[in-house]
């Protein structure tokens, strides 16, 4: 595992978007696993930028997203094909069809996520995943449990998620109460992972998915068995790395 810190949010954005650019320039045909929330928003700025100065190219990239909460169309702002739509993929020439996000108004959930396993299959597998953290610990929507779940499903969320999602919503009671979201044994199939964090209200569950036991109770704990995996964190973010570590 290799830790890269950053002094604040704006670099740890820089030095994540560096590593997913690479990843573009040097294999154009790449399957990119990618995710939302707050903390990838700088990432996703980064490389529109670049995009529109020419030093990287998406016309071959295939895209597939970690999650996406039951019950929003895509054309509700809160939905996470907006939010894809809206801060990356409308910037950039990435071939909409080459671009998944699990369908949260399928008919048939457990249909739904055969069908996305079955396209990450097809595509090969993920080559560079990128990942941020809950303050839980999930990973995608990959809430504690008691083991770890292997294949895309869906899920109920826990209270403190419902909790920390609900700034981005009029009202805590409009958070959906579930989603769909790809599985650990998807997310660990990855060639290489790229985990993201920022902010001092992440340190603790840094700390603890990076050094602590390997248990479904912090399902990103999951993430030290995998053989290629990158951290990129701000200061605020590893300040219970270094007082825990030193």
């Amino acid at each position: 595992m290799k830790l890269i810190e950053a002094k604040d949010y704006q670099g740890m954005s820089r030095k994540a978007a560096n590593i997913i650019s690479a990843q573009a320039i040097l294999f154009p045909r790449s399957v990119l696993g990618l995710a939302t929330g707050a903390t990838p928003l700088g990432i996703y700025r980064q490389l529109v930028d670049w995009y529109k100065k020419g030093d990287v190219d998406f016309g071959e990239i295939h895209s597939v997203n970690l999650d996406e909460y039951c019950g929003l169309s895509p054309e509700n702002p809160q939905s996470y094909r907006y939010y894809m739509n809206q801060n990356f993929f409308e910037h950039v020439n990435v071939k909409p069809e080459n671009t998944a996000v699990p369908n949260g108004m399928a008919e048939d959930f457990e249909m739904e996520c055969k069908k996305y396993d079955g396209h990450i299959a097809e595509l090969g597998g993920i080559d560079l995943q990128l990942l941020g953290v809950g303050e839980t610990g999930h990973i995608g929507f990959n809430e504690p449990d008691q083991s770890f779940d292997k294949m895309t499903h869906r899920v109920a969320l826990r209270e403190k998620t419902i909790q920390a999602n609900s700034r981005f919503f009029q009202s805590r009671e409009e958070v959906p109460r579930f989603a769909l979201t790809m599985g650990i044994k998807a997310i660990m199939q990855a060639k290489k992972i790229l985990l993201v964090v920022s902010g001092a209200n992440k340190a603790d569950i840094l700390e603890k998915a990076l050094f602590g036991p390997v248990t479904p109770e912090i399902p990103a704990s999951i993430l030290q068995l995998h053989p290629d995996v990158t951290v990129v964190a701000d200061q605020d973010a590893m300040s219970a790395v270094h007082s825990r570590h030193r």
